[in-house]
């Protein structure tokens, strides 16, 4: 019989292999889909059961092979936000959220806790907020409460964890009560360590960029911080301490050794620090590194000794006391690419708390001297009472060639520095002085000044020149004793004193002063960069502001201002900046042949910049004042054509554009003017010499302007001209009307025209009436009407209608003339005597010749 042959053993150990193989990949592969809402359950509800907070995520993905062979838990989009009283706040938000574990925790229930055995976040921010009343937005977690019928489900991850990592993440403490904040950005740190021991050592690297701020001033400015160090940490007596460890503030080196330890509610702190070498070089590589320059180009002497200890208690009462100091002893240091070096370089400097009360902080500047060529600078300062009532001492006594600067040091200076400091100062003061306004026990005494000194830059259109400038400090004030200055073409000297530097400088309150000011030559130009013109003109800016610190009084005179083109001379007057605004008092000016007079103020208070002010125009010259100033232009654009003089008043108001030019749209106000000796050059406006074409009897280069006053009247961009009264020989005109400031006008203008301008039939109809008839007829009114634009005009008026009318007015005259002669004679014949009263005889008489002459018999009149 025959058998089927069995297959080889190895053959189906093979096939079977292939096949398990297959279902486990399938089973890995499929697991995710399957496990997905468990995923999504489990997370949720155990962290929801853990936290007074909303968390909220968009999805979550499992994977098998990222982490095989455990299993990872993908979490995108995570966010954490707080609930009341720091609702609105978030505090934790990432982009993702990695968790490593066994594949066996994922078939436990939803009640179970998940033990965890790495931890990985990304891109995202932790935000630990404390607000007024010292609250944390950090303490979330849920109380259990045991009398309670349903207690709090017990479910949390537990720590097995072998490594954890943060990536491109940002750290944010804020304490508004206190008006601090401290922002770690950037962070990017790494752990090793196996947390399931009560004894262990955490390799950590870290690295990140430090900026700190305390009460809205910024001590510390994207600061470059790294450390690597192994931590030993002993979980059971939650105490932590440094061992292998290596730190950089920027490129300045640090170790640590020491521990922090958590004793019940209190933190305990034992920590030593100090670079581990004494080269000068560690002060500038304290700096940033765009600042320090190449510190392998370097050549450096003597010691910089950054050391300190840290012991003591951290508790709701006491500080741990600390001890740092930074010291350096006849250091020096010179840059290979630059010519000049720093010598005797002495720095004594320590920050010291003994008691470990807050309030007996202070610091030690005992000596900081350095000499650059022969000039030598030293200062010291002591700062006490740190958090009551800071007192502050400093003085600051030496010589400084400004220029030496650059030669020492390769900081990224983009402007020019000349000039030599001479300082010799003192000052000595406590902020409840300052806070209470008590500034006569502020002790100041001594002067800085300035000679030959050279500023130039690409923010400044010339290099800017200060032959000499003095400040000397007083207990009440600080003046200004010289300040003269050059720029460009302009000159300035400015002397005067600031009754309230301090209560500024720490109180928020107004600075206060009171200066004169005086220039031979000022050219606006010279103070405005050739960026800062284009960018006015052809970008939107932010709306110039007038500091709201400000309250000062300027008076000032300058024999020569040229502002855009515009030559203004013995310009003199009173400037007082406060609230925001610039208000001027009588400022004067000569300009255009004659003189201009200033009140009124231009304020940035608002949203907009507004301007209100009177100006007083003293004989003027006509054309030029109307045709450069755009203002005057756009009031009265016919005025440009007109030579003379012009006393006026002007009263306007309105907004102002970002560069501080008057919007023309929203100006409004009047102007009454008076033209003194006037000459009209008609040929220069196409208005004026339409009307000289159209109107035969007039010639426009003849008028008489001379003494005319004329009253404008504007808003919303358009101009309302008042009746004003004209005259041409013996020709009298009225001109009114209206026009905008785009130039579309409407006028009207009434002649008062004598008939002998009308032509030969009117003169020979005059001609033919009696002497007391045409004594009557002297002058007829013709209307005329001016609109379109001023560059393109149309022209009208009703003299042909006037003329014709008085044409035909004069025939009927004539007839009624004749028939009066007519009568006259008939009277005559009759024998009715002029003075007779037989009134009703002589009307009957006339009606019988007239009946004879007109009635029944004219036919027999006719023949004969």
């Amino acid at each position: 019989m025959n058998q089927k042959k069995k297959k080889p053993i190895g053959k189906r150990i093979l096939k079977w292999s292939l096949i398990t193989v297959l279902v486990v990949l399938i089973a890995l592969f499929s697991a995710p889909f399957l496990f997905k809402n468990k995923i999504e359950q489990l997370i949720t509800q155990t962290i929801n059961s853990n936290i007074n907070a909303t968390f909220s995520f968009s999805e979550t993905n499992l994977s098998f092979f990222s982490d095989f062979p455990l299993a990872s838990i993908s979490i995108s989009d995570i966010v954490i936000a707080n609930k009341a009283p720091f609702l609105g706040d978030t505090l934790y938000q990432a982009k993702t959220l990695n968790l490593s574990m066994k594949i066996t925790e994922l078939f436990k229930n939803a009640d179970e806790p998940l033990q965890l055995k790495s931890i990985n976040t990304s891109t995202g921010v932790v935000n630990i907020i404390f607000d007024e009343n010292g609250a944390g937005n950090y303490d979330i977690a849920k109380k259990s409460t045991e009398n309670s019928e349903t207690k709090t489900t017990e479910n949390s991850f537990s720590l097995d964890i072998q490594d954890y990592g943060l990536e491109n993440m940002n750290f944010n403490y804020i304490d508004r009560g206190a008006n601090m904040q401290l922002h770690l950005n950037n962070i990017n740190h790494t752990g090793k360590g196996n947390f399931a021991a009560d004894v262990l050592d955490l390799d950590t690297k870290s690295e990140a960029i430090l900026s700190y701020d305390y009460d809205n001033v910024n001590y510390i400015h994207d600061v470059a911080i790294t450390l690597d160090a192994v931590l030993g940490i002993d979980l059971k007596n939650s105490k932590y301490s440094f061992k292998e460890n290596t730190g950089f503030i920027n490129q300045l080196p640090l170790q640590f050794d020491g521990f922090i330890q958590l004793v019940e509610e209190n933190q305990l702190y034992n920590i030593n620090f100090k670079t581990p070498t004494s080269d000068f070089k560690n002060l500038l590589a304290l700096l940033p590194k765009q600042y320090s320059g190449n510190l392998n180009a370097i050549k450096t002497q003597g010691n910089f000794d950054l050391k300190g200890s840290v012991k003591g208690t951290l508790s709701e009462k006491t500080i741990p006391s600390f001890d740092i100091t930074f010291s350096s002893n006849n250091a020096m240091f010179k840059y290979d690419d630059l010519p000049k070096a720093v010598e005797n370089i002495t720095i004594d400097t320590k920050i010291i708390n003994k008691t470990g009360n807050t309030k007996d902080t202070y610091i030690n500047v005992n000596n900081l001297t350095f000499k650059i060529d022969d000039d030598v600078f030293a200062t010291n300062a002591t700062i006490e009472n740190l958090t009551t009532n800071p007192k502050i001492q400093l003085t600051a006594k030496g010589k400084m060639n400004l220029a030496n600067i650059g030669k020492v040091y390769p900081a990224p200076m983009q402007q020019e520095l000349a000039g030599i400091l001479n300082a010799n100062v003192s000052s000595s003061f406590d902020m409840n002085a300052i806070e209470k306004g008590l500034y006569q026990n502020v002790k100041n005494s001594g002067t800085v000044s300035v000679t030959d000194f050279k500023y130039d830059s690409k923010e400044v259109a010339n290099a800017f020149y200060i032959k000499k400038t003095e400040i000397g400090f007083t207990t009440k004030s600080i003046e200004l004793k010289d300040f003269d200055a050059k720029t460009g073409n302009s000159d300035i000297s400015i002397k005067g004193g600031l009754a309230n530097f301090y209560g500024f400088l720490f109180n928020n309150e107004e600075l206060k002063g009171n200066f004169t000011l005086n220039s031979n030559n000022f050219k606006v130009d010279d103070f405005l960069t050739q960026e800062t013109t284009t960018t006015e003109t052809t970008t939107e800016n932010a709306q110039l502001k007038i500091p709201a610190f400000l309250n000062c009084k300027f008076v000032a005179n300058a024999k020569n201002v040229t502002y855009d083109n515009i030559n203004l001379k013995n310009v003199s007057g009173t400037i007082y900046v406060k609230d925001e605004a610039v208000n001027l008092q009588n400022l004067k000016t000569d300009v255009f042949g004659g003189k201009i007079g200033f009140d009124g103020n231009v304020s940035t208070k608002g949203k907009t910049a507004s301007f209100k002010m009177d100006l007083n125009l003293d004989k003027l010259n006509i054309s030029e004042s109307f045709t450069n100033l755009e203002m005057l232009k756009a009031i009265a654009p016919i005025a440009k054509t007109i030579g003379g003089k012009i006393n006026s008043k002007i009263e306007v108001s309105g907004n102002l554009n970002d560069n501080m030019t008057p919007n023309l749209r929203t100006i409004s106000g009047n102007l009454f003017g008076k033209l003194l000796d006037p000459k009209l050059n008609a040929s220069n406006s196409k208005a004026l010499s339409l009307l000289d074409n159209k109107v035969n009897f007039l010639d426009m280069s003849k008028l008489n302007l001379d003494g005319i006053n004329a009253y404008f009247a504007f808003k919303d961009g358009q101009v309302n001209v008042k009746p004003i009264p004209v005259s041409y020989k013996d020709i009298n005109m009225e001109i009114s009307g209206n026009h905008t400031f785009d130039n579309v006008m409407n006028y009207d203008i009434v002649f008062d025209v004598p008939v002998k301008y009308l032509g030969t039939e009117v003169t020979s109809l005059l001609s033919k009436l009696s002497p007391k008839d045409a004594a009557n007829i002297k002058n007829i009114p013709v209307k005329a009407n001016i609109k379109g634009s001023f560059t393109s005009p149309n022209f009208s008026t009703n003299l042909k209608d006037a003329t014709a009318n008085l044409v035909k007015d004069l025939i009927e005259k004539q007839k009624k003339s004749l028939l009066d002669k007519g009568k006259n004679k008939l009277i005559d014949l009759l024998g009715v005597k002029k003075d007779s009263t037989k009134k009703e005889d002589t009307k009957d008489k006339i009606k019988g010749v007239l009946g004879n002459l007109f009635g029944k018999k004219k036919k027999d009149t006719v023949k004969n």
